[in-house]
């Protein structure tokens, strides 16, 4: 199972919060400006994307390769970030492991060690002081304390000057020369997640215009609403959305997170179970990232999956 409690203390880490340091002055401006020109590129994406649109209609290639990057991607944070690597809920061979790691680090959402780090530093904090990303530590009251702490939770929490310590929260990946290798990757992954789309593209239409397109619509869109479908994880499924289960934070259940999220919307669910590798617990919660789990089991390529027990999901039933 993850590393769901806080770790003893490392040398250069805060000494008020575990696990977490702070980055230095020219290492932040950096980490600033990469933030803004990975957020900025998609929107200007967007904006390319509705202007071809004017008057046309989008190909059934772009829409082919959107869909497929997409889901590739997001099961890559989904899977394998998130269930596999980060709470461990299930086993797999270590080309699996690397398949997921690849796709995860193709969201562009940080390297894998560094995502699975800051998540399991989420968990141990959540909604308290440490959490990285709660829309509520720093909520203050009324409408715009709320809008606030949404914006905190959502995108704002990534310009702080607090970090991560890997080694506090990831030191099992650290010792995992494959995945370590993936992680380090990172750059050259991040070209690939834009230039597959336009090649394919290209090759497909056997156009440079074709090749632009689908840079556009699988890449450059494709991420920007896969990037806040994941934050709506952070901001939204903290404040909106119901409580079915106990947790020691706000956690919601949201549906129509659940569903462009591919599961991760039963955020209540997860936070109540966190070993567990299925988030919708209950029957009529759909989660698409536990249907690939069940369907890498049966091929034998998922062992030792968690689930709750009938049992446990009684006593943690809200009544």
């Amino acid at each position: 199972m993850a590393q769901l409690t806080a770790p003893p203390t490392a040398n250069d880490e805060s000494p008020t919060l575990r696990g977490v340091t702070v980055v230095e002055p020219g290492l932040l401006i950096w980490q600033r400006v990469s933030i803004i020109v990975m957020s900025v590129l998609p929107i200007a994406g967007v904006v390319l994307a509705m202007w071809g649109l004017w008057g046309t209609a989008i190909s059934g290639v772009d829409v082919a390769l959107f869909a497929a990057f997409y889901a590739f991607t997001a099961l890559g944070i989904t899977v394998g970030f998130h269930r596999l690597l980060t709470h461990q809920s299930f086993r797999a061979p270590t080309a699996v492991r690397v398949l997921f790691a690849v796709a995860g680090s193709m969201a562009i959402q940080g390297s894998v060690i560094d995502w699975v780090a800051t998540h399991r530093r989420h968990h141990a904090y959540s909604d308290r002081a440490g959490d990285p990303h709660s829309p509520h530590v720093d909520m203050q009251g009324g409408r715009y304390g709320l809008l606030k702490g949404l914006w905190y939770g959502h995108m704002g929490w990534m310009f702080s000057p607090d970090a991560t310590v890997q080694k506090a929260w990831a030191p099992d990946l650290l010792r995992d020369e494959p995945i370590r290798r993936v992680s380090a990757a990172f750059p050259a992954l991040l070209v690939a997640t834009f230039a597959l789309p336009a090649l394919l593209g290209g090759l497909i239409t056997g156009s440079i215009a074709g090749a632009v397109s689908a840079l556009i619509w699988a890449g450059l869109v494709r991420m920007f609403v896969l990037h806040h479908v994941t934050w709506s994880i952070n901001s939204i499924c903290h404040v909106f959305g119901t409580r079915p289960f106990e947790s020691h934070d706000e956690a919601r259940n949201n549906p129509v997170m659940a569903l462009l999220g591919f599961g991760e919307g039963w955020h209540n669910g997860h936070h109540a179970f966190p070993a567990s590798a299925r988030h919708g617990i209950r029957w009529w919660e759909f989660d698409a990232s536990w249907l690939v789990i069940r369907g890498l089991s049966l091929l034998g390529l998922a062992s030792n999956v968690k689930s709750p027990t009938a049992t446990q999901i009684e006593r943690r039933t809200r009544t």
